[in-house]
């Protein structure tokens, strides 16, 4: 499954780094994409091991506000 999320907070390369290492360290995610300009977050996952809502929670424990 494939979930886009706009991640605002994102203002530096650093930021894009802690957001795609957050996901990918996460059982069930099977790719990311981060788009630093556009606030972008294209997440490709298993729904068998996580769900868009922690995908969510994960990010925002990072200090990032997410509209999905």
């Amino acid at each position: 499954m494939q979930a886009t999320m706009i991640v605002k907070g994102m203002t530096a390369r650093s930021n894009e780094a802690t957001v795609r290492g957050t996901l990918e360290a996460l059982e069930g995610v099977q790719g990311t994409e981060v788009y630093l300009d556009t606030e972008k977050v294209d997440i490709t996952f298993d729904e068998a091991f996580i769900t868009p809502k922690e995908l969510r929670k994960a990010i925002e424990a990072q200090g990032f506000s997410v509209i999905t």
